[in-house]
């Protein structure tokens, strides 16, 4: 069973709306929408789990109703962090998931979901244990100890920028977050499922990204998601 674990807890305060960001309408329908559509019509995928701020629940729930999210099937409560929720999401799959099922890991802010990137980490994931998607990073990066100047730049080669979705075998993520919160290890700040993988020893495996794939932090980032619907309805 290939599991879409939908990380949607944030609380959008860099957008500076009412609403949480993934609630915005775009298009009079809710950013979380569009990713969760992307789910739904993927073949591969059998049943979703959303990881949701509490107090939101019913009006998922709602929205799956009105937009036949019929593959939605949990919604939990999200955390303090981005990795509380997605430990979350992961524990509560502890007791409705078989060992060696895939969890697909992937931001509800992230509407434009691509069926291929989907599908090339799921392949992945069942090749090598996890997959990660990402992409080649195209500009020159230089070191500075400043912020002014600098001597020394990274071979562009050696690096690669990743995005969700992020795929995994349920045993092993499971067992990880288990870990990870008891030893403390790759659960603060920034971290995310790979991060946090990468410090308790786990090689990573890279799949296909998008450059359409956008997370949507920002009011410029909503311009941007309204600019690539319409292009994508130019071109329907």
């Amino acid at each position: 069973m290939n599991i879409a674990l939908v990380i949607s807890s944030g609380t959008g305060k860099r957008t500076m709306q009412e609403i949480p960001k993934q609630f915005i309408n775009v298009y009079d329908k809710p950013i979380l929408i569009y990713t969760l559509e992307g789910f739904q019509t993927h073949p591969d995928i059998d049943v979703i789990e959303a990881v949701c701020l509490d107090g939101w629940h019913e009006i998922v729930k709602a929205y799956a109703r009105q937009y036949n999210i019929s593959k939605l099937k949990w919604i939990v409560n999200g955390g303090e962090t981005v990795q509380e929720s997605i430990r979350n999401g992961v524990y509560n799959l502890a007791e409705n998931c078989k060992a060696d099922d895939i969890v697909i890991i992937h931001d509800g802010i992230r509407p434009l979901i691509d069926k291929a990137v989907v599908s090339d980490c799921i392949a992945v994931c069942k090749k090598y244990g996890n997959a990660v998607s990402s992409l080649p990073y195209n500009e020159q990066i230089f070191k500075t100890t400043d912020g002014l100047t600098t001597d020394e730049y990274i071979q562009r080669e050696t690096l690669r920028r990743v995005q969700t979705p992020q795929a995994y075998i349920f045993h092993n993520i499971y067992t990880s977050y288990k870990k990870a919160f008891d030893e403390k290890i790759g659960i603060y700040g920034s971290s995310y499922a790979n991060t946090m993988m990468v410090e308790l020893g786990e090689t990573l495996h890279f799949a296909a990204g998008s450059d359409r794939n956008i997370k949507i932090t920002t009011l410029d980032d909503i311009e941007l998601f309204k600019a690539l619907l319409s292009i994508e309805k130019r071109n329907e």
